[in-house]
């Protein structure tokens, strides 16, 4: 299979210029003006821009919580991000405590094995760091291509490991090649204020807000920048909300130490005001929980400084009647929502038609950054001889509105429901294939592979 995409503006992290691609098998194999190939396809891409396929290095898929799963299969949630232009996706095996990584592998593969429409890859959750735990790090680094390992220093009981666990574990990856991950919060902290406000009577969504405050994040955000300077792993805060965490990581910064920085296109446009609208304030229920405007300036002014390298979602989506577990308290409202089909469109809009961000810095956050500080570059996130030919034709003038009545998310709202955009995916292709067109699939479950990833992250 060959394709010839003519005309198009093609727009990296760094360049920027109209040429055609050509594209035989699953890799780009010329980049040129006027270029005199013979295609089994040839699509006109005048008037558009071609990025490389996004990378959303922060998905739920299946996940088990609370009793219940998160509502986007492998099958639908890939689907859906190819539907919004991101063709690869790295998802969370979360390791039980008690059991092996090995086991929380297996247990994953079972549910993503030959369902995917997109590519995809795993981070591994290390919820119960011990000797045995030790010995799987390099199995996982070097058999399965696992090459980055979350910890959570919140939810305690489940998935939270102590500084003690958390050192040992960034001392092994360090010595393995790896990555350790982090969501950043204080969780006894924030246990004693869900306790309080319980215990007060204060039940609605907002408090689920009010039991997370900015401190909880920037405590823990510098705690972990701290321990990851100590032992010298690479190092990665996911999901940041807020100016405290960004100033702590800052402070790191300025004593030459490098804590790479995710935030969530959710915190970029929404703020806590959502919370105050009753319960409908469930469908924003999420950890950390969206923040002030003041946060929003923060994020977009790192973003700009390359102190926050990439743009993920953080998807986990719930239907309403698993939102509704939580309907007379706060604390059993299942966290997550619905983004990875609206990111790319959603940070075009907001983010470069406002002159928030250059186009340059748009592919950065949402695939390059991405595929440097993972292992997957220049396979993935860009626009090379050789790399995989996973390429999005995006039309930036055609104005569209978000509805949960037209996207393919397996959840029935959406947080931005009637949110006009101006920006639109039109073509979309994974491997060397037109995977989506104009809103129509051109192949099969299964298509999406698994992505091996290498050891060292590349400097961003």
């Amino acid at each position: 299979m060959s394709i010839l995409i003519k005309n198009g503006r093609i727009i990296t992290a760094s360049a920027d210029y109209v040429a055609d691609l050509y594209i035989e098998g699953e890799t780009i194999t010329a980049i040129g003006e006027n270029l005199n190939k013979e295609a089994d396809e040839v699509i006109d891409a005048s008037g558009k821009l071609v990025f490389p396929g996004g990378i959303d290095p922060h998905v739920h898929l299946e996940m088990p919580f609370m009793g219940t799963f998160s509502s986007d299969s492998y099958e639908t949630g890939t689907l859906a991000a190819l539907h919004g232009g991101t063709t690869m996706v790295i998802d969370f095996i979360l390791q039980t405590q008690g059991k092996s990584l090995r086991n929380a592998l297996e247990s994953w593969q079972g549910r993503s094995n030959g369902n995917c429409y997109g590519d995809y890859s795993f981070h591994m959750a290390v919820t119960d760091f011990n000797d045995e735990t030790k010995k799987e790090v390099k199995e996982m680094i070097e058999k399965e291509g696992i090459t980055s390992f979350k910890t959570f220093m919140a939810y305690k009981g489940a998935l939270m490991i102590d500084d003690g666990q958390m050192i040992g574990l960034m001392k092994e990856v360090k010595e393995q090649g790896g990555m350790v991950t982090v969501h950043a919060t204080n969780g006894d902290m924030i246990d004693t204020l869900i306790a309080k406000h319980k215990a007060e009577g204060k039940l609605s969504p907002l408090y689920h807000y009010l039991s997370q405050p900015e401190i909880t994040e920037a405590e823990a955000s510098g705690r972990f920048a701290d321990m990851a300077n100590y032992s010298g792993v690479p190092a990665y805060i996911v999901h940041m909300t807020c100016e405290g965490a960004l100033n702590a990581i800052r402070r790191a910064g300025s004593r030459n130490q490098k804590v790479y920085a995710e935030t969530c296109i959710q915190y970029l446009i929404l703020d806590a005001s959502l919370y105050e609208k009753d319960f409908e304030g469930a469908k924003w229920v999420m950890s950390p929980p969206l923040r002030e405007k003041k946060d929003q300036a923060a994020l977009w002014a790192g973003i700009n400084q390359g102190l926050v390298q990439v743009v993920a979602t953080d998807h986990c989506p719930f239907e309403w009647e698993k939102k509704l577990m939580g309907k007379d308290d706060f604390s059993k409202i299942p966290n997550g929502h619905p983004a990875v089909e609206n990111r790319m469109e959603l940070l075009f809009s907001e983010g470069v038609n406002k002159g928030k961000i250059s186009l340059n810095k748009y592919v950065e956050v949402t695939s390059t950054n991405a595929a440097k500080i993972f292992g997957m570059f220049p396979r993935k996130g860009c626009i090379g001889i050789g790399s995989d030919a996973d390429i999005v034709i995006f039309d930036p003038n055609e104005k569209h509105t978000i509805s949960a009545k037209t996207h393919h998310m397996n959840v029935d709202y959406s947080g931005y429901e009637g949110w006009e955009l101006k920006g639109k995916c039109k073509t979309i292709i994974l491997r060397g294939q037109v995977a989506v067109e104009n809103g129509n699939v051109r192949i099969d479950k299964g298509y999406g592979q698994f992505i091996k990833r290498s050891k060292v992250p590349q400097n961003v």
